[in-house]
């Protein structure tokens, strides 16, 4: 299958030279910039840096796994997945006969709902501004009191008791003879997995007397409560239209969020947030918004999910907490004051780095040097737990100027002062001290640090300049040099997926003007307007800043035009080796987790060393006169025997 054609039924793709291009699926855009090349099977956006196979398309504007594109895309082909054994057969039967029941189960409890068992129910439910036409999307029923009501119902159907045991249902033991209903007067909430299937309940007692308002289907074959969001299903699609998830504390929450419009909105389920469904909110959006209740449980919880979140950081992956007003829950905001309360809550997130900060001030005073040492400390041991070298880097930067920020004793903490400045006095000739303060506590800014030099602002090491920016840098600025060979590298760059955000739009930029030169043959290659001629001019100044030592070179009046296309080509090499390694890095991954063998270990080892290798290359060759190729580097690296 064509991936212009799964790709057609949401761009309206026209053909350019070799391939087709429209407006980006992923942002707002005005100009084409998303590009498919059939006989490559690829895409490539532009605007947004995404790119990949038709699988990854599906992926990316669905919010799918990748298992269900595969098994979407073969359902549309008409081609048939490979067998599976006898065993997974037999699991899979038996997964589908127990959804079955939970679905038989389902019915039952919404037809207990609307009938004249249902009326405390639906009046509870009303009174929480539940609407008829939420509780009918979302699938709300009711549990009545009775022992057996629902096992007398599902046998009535011919279901036996060890199913409705092993789907959740009852409660059964040794010490039990008579098993029965695990839900008994409960407004019950089912869980659906991806496929929208129920697996599992949550049901909110309507009993005063009961301590444990909510109760959850125990594990089973079909639920991992630690392994799924409530609401997952329906909220991935407006997630990735808008580029937002927000996580709520409860069901009722997200029924009433989602009621409000924002369809986003999910919910662990019955637990505090885990590493699985920390993954899956970032498989929605790179910066979930965690909302909790605007109280001390919700404060706490939100502390919990710091350290979770911390150990797992990524550069352009992270989260933001909203705090709802004291004592209420996004399902009381909604009703009282609105979605745009909601909206102005989900506005205010505040990052990370501040939550962190406010949790470990807030544990107690600090009016001592040891106090002030010992909150250092614990900062500094929460912000070791990021595994990631870079977004630790910064963290630790961030932290350094914030305790800058600390009161001196007697100082409230909400109430942080800059360090005292020494200002030199003519008149004294000596330093004198002057204290400022300002107003803050969560929101306080902490003092401007010190402007480096041009010069040393442009240094790779004081910038922190990797060899993937030196290398994007690099392709980026010939191509811009050498213009005419855009049409001739088009493929090569619908294949590469540019990391940094100046290199991206520069190539944007180019693309968009070779595409007007493409329309209007007679016009000059070099036709731009005013604004976008200032703009190139503004990210060429950039990118140059981010080449190694020496690249600049290439860019001499008297440098070479062949030399000049040697290095862009060589970059292009890197690059492109560099995309697949990752790739087979993935892979290898995947088979490792999957198959944790010799074989699979060494394989990964043997990528690793190859990516490593790869490092080493400069984006161009050296002025020192190195002419190794890439092969050769890559010959001398560690090698890995694969038993297979």
């Amino acid at each position: 299958m064509p991936v212009s054609q799964v790709v057609g039924r949401r761009v309206r793709l026209v053909k350019s030279g070799k391939e087709l291009k429209g407006l980006s699926p992923f942002n707002a855009e005005k100009t084409p910039s998303f590009f498919v090349n059939d006989q490559k099977q690829a895409w490539f956006d532009f605007s947004s840096g995404k790119n990949g196979s038709i699988f990854d398309f599906v992926i990316e504007s669905e919010g799918v796994s990748f298992p269900e594109a595969v098994e979407r895309l073969a359902a549309e082909a008409g081609v048939a997945l490979p067998a599976r054994s006898a065993d997974v057969e037999r699991q899979e039967k038996k997964r589908a006969g127990l959804v079955e029941v939970t679905e038989m189960a389902c019915l039952y409890f919404e037809a207990v709902l609307k009938g004249a068992q249902g009326r405390n129910a639906r009046e509870y439910l009303a009174g929480r501004g539940l609407a008829e036409t939420a509780r009918a999307e979302f699938r709300v029923g009711y549990a009545t009191a009775e022992r057996h009501g629902l096992r007398d119902h599902l046998a009535g159907k011919g279901v036996d008791v060890a199913t409705m045991v092993e789907a959740g249902l009852l409660v059964s033991g040794p010490d039990i003879p008579v098993a029965y209903d695990r839900f008994r007067n409960r407004v019950m909430f089912p869980i659906q997995d991806l496929r929208a299937r129920v697996i599992a309940f949550g049901g909110r007692t309507l009993d005063p007397e009961k301590s444990a308002k909510y109760l959850n289907s125990p594990e089973t074959q079909l639920f991992h409560k630690g392994s799924l969001l409530f609401n997952q299903h329906r909220a991935r699609k407006a997630a990735h239209e808008k580029g937002r998830v927000i996580a709520v504390e409860g069901y009722m929450d997200v029924i009433a969020m989602s009621a409000a419009g924002f369809t986003e909105s999910v919910a662990p389920l019955g637990t505090a947030l885990t590493e699985e469904q920390m993954a899956l909110l970032w498989r929605l959006a790179d910066e979930p918004i965690l909302c909790f209740d605007g109280d001390k449980p919700g404060q706490r919880a939100a502390f919990r999910a710091v350290d979770l979140v911390l150990a797992r950081l990524a550069p352009g992956k992270s989260v933001r907490f909203a705090f709802l007003p004291q004592g209420q829950d996004p399902d009381d905001l909604v009703r009282s004051a609105g979605t745009a309360a909601v909206e102005g809550v989900l506005d205010r997130a505040r990052p990370l780095s501040e939550v962190l900060w406010a949790r470990e001030v807030a544990s107690g005073p600090l009016d001592t040097p040891e106090r002030r040492a010992d909150l250092e400390r614990r900062l500094r041991q929460a912000v070791a737990r990021i595994s990631d070298h870079l977004a630790r880097r910064y963290y630790e930067a961030d932290i350094n100027q914030r305790l800058e920020m600390i009161a001196p004793a007697g100082r409230s903490r909400w109430k942080p002062f800059r360090p005292p400045d020494r200002q030199f006095s003519p008149d004294r000739g000596r330093p004198s001290r002057e204290v400022r303060s300002w107003n803050g506590g969560f929101d306080a800014r902490p003092q401007a640090p010190a402007v480096p030099s041009p010069g040393l602002a442009s240094a790779p090491t004081f910038s922190g300049t990797t060899p993937g920016a030196a290398q994007e840098a690099l392709i980026v600025l010939a191509l811009e040099a050498r213009r005419e060979l855009l049409h001739e590298l088009t493929e090569e760059l619908s294949s590469l997926a540019f990391a940094d955000p100046d290199a991206r739009e520069l190539v944007q930029l180019l693309l968009h003007a070779h595409a007007y030169v493409e329309e209007r043959e007679r016009e000059p290659l070099t036709q731009v307007s005013d604004e976008e001629a200032v703009k190139i001019g503004r990210l060429r100044e950039r990118l140059r800043r981010k080449l190694r030592p020496g690249d600049d070179r290439f860019f001499a009046k008297n440098c070479a035009t062949s030399e000049l296309e040697a290095a862009l080509r060589q970059a292009l090499g890197l690059r492109d080796r560099s995309r697949k390694l990752r790739s087979e890095l993935r892979d290898a991954q995947g088979a490792l987790a999957a198959e944790p063998t010799e074989a699979n270990l060494a394989w990964l080892s043997d990528v690793h060393a190859r990516l490593a290798a790869l490092q080493q290359m400069p984006a161009s060759s050296d002025e020192q006169g190195d002419e190794r190729s890439l092969e050769q580097v890559l010959a001398e690296a560690p090698t890995y025997k694969v038993l297979r």
